[in-house]
């Protein structure tokens, strides 16, 4: 435009753009002293008219590529770049002439031309897809349906590239977008179709589960991911390695891949709608797929073999992986935006709170029963140990270490080494604990259920039978006997000197018991100890 022609334009732009902020006004008036909420944010009328011709001179080829989208948006792009330069130049002195504040002619432009483009995307594109999709369901050839769905996920490809390109025409000003929430953002971004047919993005959440899944199932039946390891895999909390198999890596890619698909997604509510669709189902399968491994391993050897232990191991580490991997997740940004939703469930919590609440139950349950099945091997290997009560009147010189709790406790030790090698660290700790306390309840109450008498001898029995059972557990901790209160305390009584016991009655006594480092025993156990305690002559 040259002469009289760019000031006849330039003074109806100002016109124009005066119109808009008198009417802004007025409605500010009128709508003074009442609680309106956030009012929409109104678009800038000169850019709209602006951009409405180009978009129904455009339309008239984009009819045109109906089968070809990559062709409407690389025109739509082109249209965008070649005129957004001349909006900073040309028509945004006008607007801070007119006095519109916050409004940016540039951002305005892309607003205008996305939103069309969206428009056109709503009526034309999308419907067709839809279409395509309903005949290949009906359709009894796979290869239709997989078509289908490429078609639609290289659709969503084209849209998340586009968005990002006009999105860096307004970052790459140094200009940053007037007001990140998702009204704003839904205004410059294509994926705002999704905004306002949430059931397309059923569609899309559930043919992304359905492509990562499909990759995944074989991946999860390959026995080779389950036996290697991820190499340099840690846990969230020290630097210990969690020993998890090779499938948890591929199952974090795959979830990887969803959530950077719901990144660009222009609204809270429907990027955790589209997540707990997509990934949240993945997880859940594969939490199944380790359950079954488990059961398997506990139906054939009741896990009392090596190879049925590794099995659930191995379980039990790709669990805490995952659990681990997504308690990270879910303190970034990202996901502390999802936090509050009604649509996250009724836990609350971070947007995987219930799956991590599912693995975290899927390791105790099976932790538990991995200290249950070493338990009972123990018990039935010491059961004639404990049902010989004279042993503890017994006189000699030098006390045997009996055979039966030699036998027993290499038992444990041969658990828990093999274990300790193929469970990750924390669960191991969580293992071995659970086995000490469990096997100092069993000799506690084996050892002393119909009242035994105990000799000096008995006493020395008592104390190098212990003595074996700790060994096997310094292994992993420095005061094993802190492990077993009841025996240790049980150990302490009885070693008590009969002149220290003046009077039978001060066992009962609560101060007596801690100056004696007793806690764990009740005053009525410990009389019953010393009462069957027989010094000898």
């Amino acid at each position: 435009m040259k002469g009289d022609l760019t000031r006849k334009y330039s003074e109806s732009f100002l016109s124009l753009c005066n119109l808009q902020e008198l009417q802004k006004r007025r409605k500010a008036r009128q709508l003074h002293g009442h609680d309106v909420g956030n009012q929409p944010r109104q678009p800038l009328w000169v850019i709209e008219e602006l951009v409405n011709p180009l978009s129904a001179a455009a339309q008239h080829h984009f009819s045109k590529w109906v089968e070809n989208p990559e062709f409407v948006f690389a025109l739509a792009y082109k249209i965008t770049r070649d005129f957004v330069d001349s909006m900073d130049e040309i028509l945004q002195p006008l607007v801070d002439k007119a006095n519109l504040v916050g409004y940016s002619c540039r951002e305005e432009w892309i607003s205008g031309i996305v939103i069309a483009l969206s428009t056109y995307l709503a009526k034309e594109i999308f419907p067709k897809q839809i279409e395509l999709l309903q005949e290949s369901s009906s359709s009894d050839a796979s290869s239709t349906a997989v078509q289908a769905r490429v078609s639609w996920l290289n659709l969503v490809d084209l849209m998340i590239s586009f968005d990002k390109r006009t999105q860096d025409l307004i970052s790459g000003t140094g200009l940053l977008l007037s007001v990140k929430d998702d009204e704003n953002w839904q205004r410059i971004s294509v994926l705002s179709v999704f905004c306002d047919r949430p059931d397309w993005l059923e569609i899309w959440a559930e043919i992304e589960r359905r492509e990562v899944f499909a990759s995944l199932k074989s991946a999860m039946e390959n026995e080779n991911n389950w036996s290697k390891r991820i190499e340099g895999a840690m846990l969230e909390y020290g630097s210990d390695d969690c020993k998890s198999p090779a499938i948890t890596g591929a199952v974090k890619h795959g979830l990887s891949l969803i959530i950077d698909r719901a990144r660009p997604i222009p609204s809270i509510a429907l990027r955790a709608e589209f997540i707990r669709i997509s990934a949240s189902p993945i997880i859940s399968e594969f939490l199944g797929c380790m359950f079954r491994r488990c059961q398997e391993a506990e139906g054939l050897t009741a896990l009392a073999d090596d190879n049925a232990l590794i099995k659930v191991s191995q379980s039990i580490n790709a669990a805490r992986y995952v659990e681990s991997t997504l308690a990270q997740w879910c303190e970034d940004v990202f996901f502390l935006e999802m936090e509050n939703l009604p649509v996250v469930g009724e836990e609350g919590g971070s947007v995987f709170q219930q799956e991590i609440n599912q693995l975290k139950e899927f390791r105790s349950e099976w932790v538990d029963k991995i200290s249950t099945v070493i338990l009972r091997a123990f018990d039935a290997r010491s059961r004639d140990y404990l049902k010989n009560k004279r042993q503890w009147q017994e006189h000699s010189e030098e006390p045997a270490i009996s055979r039966a709790i030699i036998e027993s406790s290499g038992y444990i030790q041969g658990r828990l080494s093999k274990l300790e090698d193929g469970l990750n660290v924390l669960d191991f700790v969580t293992v071995w604990r659970a086995v000490a306390t469990g096997v100092d309840q069993l000799l506690f109450t084996g050892i002393f259920a119909g009242s035994p008498k105990f000799s000096n001898g008995g006493v020395e029995r008592l104390h190098a039978d212990l003595s074996v059972l700790f060994a096997v557990f310094q292994a992993w901790c420095l005061r094993p006997e802190g492990f077993f209160p009841r025996l240790s305390e049980i150990l302490k009584l009885l070693k008590i000197d009969e002149r220290q016991l003046r009077d039978s009655r001060m066992v009962t006594d609560k101060n007596w018991l801690r100056e004696h480092g007793v806690r764990h025993l009740t005053a009525g156990e410990a009389e019953k100890i010393i009462k069957n305690r027989v010094y000898d002559a």
